[in-house]
């Protein structure tokens, strides 16, 4: 067999290893670009999708994911954690981990610290609440069909209706359930121009001229959710919000230390199994936290 072809099959999903029927084929890392210099220029014929151009580390096996906190002076602990297959999503790992973190801690955290993989709708409305303005997901954004952050904004509570290019309140045309864009099910709404609803007036026209004014004027479709406002107007630039976004580094600490004692490299093989030391890996990490704790009190007296 060449090593063209083992390779091919090696990284095949549907080339099931026979010796751990749980584990799954997923990416690690991911990066835009090619792995070899002389295949760097966009083809101009022919072209590939971008699976096939990318590099990435490509793994059998599982993943771990956890929701860490960070005590100021004393250190990081584990609140919550879960193992899933390999080929599971980042966000795929979010409403357990969540559910997890309010029943160890008794209540719900005010803030989150996310990476850009959880730049969703539902992850700022799961924090988000309408009296503390203290309660929001740190998530930095991730420019998604064409829009950028400043591409969409937002008339006052509590309808939020979005604003159309000349700055008008777009009224809510329907909604629908949609099942395919996200990992959850949730409801859509279209919204569309104010001038070219059947109470408007008949010699409306637009204030700035917009080019889709002949073909019914501005449109758009997204999320009801509170959540797929917040993507948009959550100021990033804030201290809060800086504050917030420093504490994912916790999580980055936590992940360091299981990588030193082996979460990357089990002998098992079966899920069940995998789940439960990775399990023990981050109670070690808690335990070792409390030791610091109590040699330090007691070193203090």
């Amino acid at each position: 067999m060449s090593l063209d072809t083992y390779i091919s099959k090696r990284y095949d999903k549907t080339q099931q290893p026979a010796g751990d029927p749980d584990c799954k084929l997923g990416c690690k890392r991911r990066h835009n670009q090619r792995s070899t210099p002389d295949d760097v220029d966009t083809p101009t014929k022919n072209p590939l999708p971008a699976s096939k151009v990318s590099a990435g580390e490509y793994y059998w096996g599982y993943g771990s994911g956890v929701v860490a906190t960070k005590i100021p002076v004393w250190g990081e602990f584990v609140i919550a954690e879960l193992t899933l297959p390999f080929n599971r999503s980042d966000v795929a790992y979010f409403f357990p981990l969540m559910a997890q973190t309010d029943r160890h801690l008794g209540f719900r955290p005010r803030t989150g610290a996310f990476d850009a993989a959880f730049d969703a709708f539902y992850v700022y409305a799961h924090f988000h609440r309408d009296d503390d303005p203290r309660a929001f997901a740190a998530v930095p954004f991730v420019r998604k069909g064409g829009y950028k952050v400043t591409d969409r904004r937002f008339g006052p509570a509590p309808e939020r209706l979005p604003l159309c290019a000349a700055g008008l309140l777009m009224p809510l045309r329907f909604t629908y359930t949609d099942r395919t864009v996200t990992l959850i099910e949730h409801e859509r709404g279209k919204y569309i121009c104010p001038l070219q609803t059947k109470d408007a007036p008949l010699d409306a026209s637009c204030p700035v001229d917009h080019e889709r004014w002949p073909e019914g004027g501005c449109t758009t479709t997204m999320p009801t959710s509170i959540g797929a406002r917040l993507r948009y107007s959550l100021d990033r630039e804030c201290e809060a919000y800086k504050d917030a976004y420093r504490q994912r580094t916790a999580t980055e600490r936590i992940n360091s230390q299981a990588v030193a004692l082996g979460i990357e490299r089990p002998h098992l093989r079966n899920g069940q199994a995998i789940a439960n030391r990775n399990t023990l890996i981050h109670t070690l990490i808690n335990l070792r936290f409390l030791r610091r704790i109590r040699a330090r009190l007691a070193a203090n007296g």
